[in-house]
């Protein structure tokens, strides 16, 4: 079973037949499996976990005016929104013990995020999923998404206003996860200045780190990598044998392991469109 297939998306829909992915860069998407991308203008999105992250609305909504079915009448188009990573919080929490009860599981949850996120849990929507666990081991490991719920809420009007019904909504790290096949690898996302930083072992997300950079130098890059690969050891009782690397324009100098480019079964994404790809390849298309 694929990350994707554990994620508990917001609303449960079947699987849709518009796929989208927003980034500061663009719009990438795709339609019956053939995709697309449209650039934005500068200032158009700026990703943010606390402030409104679509600054130039008008600026989209030609664009999804020209990809929604023509003839849809009032029923909207069931899509799945991939958003940057930076919108959201992606947690992984450890358990000895998790209640069976969702009510209970959303609530202990909820206390366990609530102080390393920037926003108001109560004013946030929550996802997660219960990983596999691991042999010998009891600790029960959960995946938590939080987004808040205003920034949320601004994604899924645009694209509601445009005819489409945002059934299942997830984030780029998340959904590029199904391109990592590798039993134990780090995995490294540069989208314009934030870097996305996911440590996997056996299938299973051990960590999610995400933040900004100032000039996402060579420099500023390994002062991330460097501390999480070291942590990856530690954790894991294992070196880190491969990083896989996506959107960047050049391979960091300095690494201590070996890097290549991330790969999926159609081609080479970028940072703008890793989730969409990933999303698509875990779908099976």
């Amino acid at each position: 079973m694929s990350l994707l297939d554990s994620i508990k998306s917001l609303v449960k829909d079947p699987p849709p037949g518009h796929v989208f992915e927003l980034s500061e860069d663009g719009l990438a998407y795709s339609v019956a499996g053939r995709t697309q991308f449209e650039p934005f203008p500068e200032g158009v999105l700026v990703p943010s976990p606390v402030e409104d992250n679509l600054r130039r609305p008008e600026a989209i909504t030609p664009l999804l005016a020209r990809i929604v079915p023509p003839n849809s009448g009032k029923k909207r188009t069931p899509a799945a929104l991939i958003l940057p990573d930076y919108a959201a919080r992606v947690t992984v929490l450890d358990f000895d013990s998790f209640p069976s009860a969702p009510e209970e599981q959303l609530s202990l949850i909820k206390f366990r995020v609530k102080k390393t996120i920037p926003f108001d849990i109560e004013s946030a929507a929550v996802s997660y999923w219960v990983q596999p666990a691991s042999a010998g081991k009891g600790k029960i490991e959960v995946v938590a998404v939080t987004v808040a719920l205003e920034i949320l809420a601004r994604y899924e009007a645009l694209f509601r206003n445009a005819g489409f019904q945002a059934g299942e909504i997830t984030t780029s790290g998340i959904a590029a996860l199904n391109l990592c096949h590798e039993e134990m690898a780090v995995l490294a996302k540069l989208a314009g200045k934030v870097l996305s930083v996911m440590v996997l072992a056996s299938g299973r997300l051990k960590l999610f780190r995400c933040l900004t950079l100032e000039q996402a130098s060579d420099e500023e890059v390994l002062s991330v990598l460097l501390p999480t690969l070291a942590y990856a050891e530690d954790e894991l009782g294992a070196k880190v044998k491969k990083l896989l690397l996506c959107g960047f324009p050049q391979v960091p100098q300095g690494l201590p392991v070996e890097a290549e480019v991330l790969r999926g079964r159609a081609g080479v994404p970028d940072a703008y469109n890793a989730g969409l790809t990933g999303y698509m390849e875990g779908m099976g298309v």
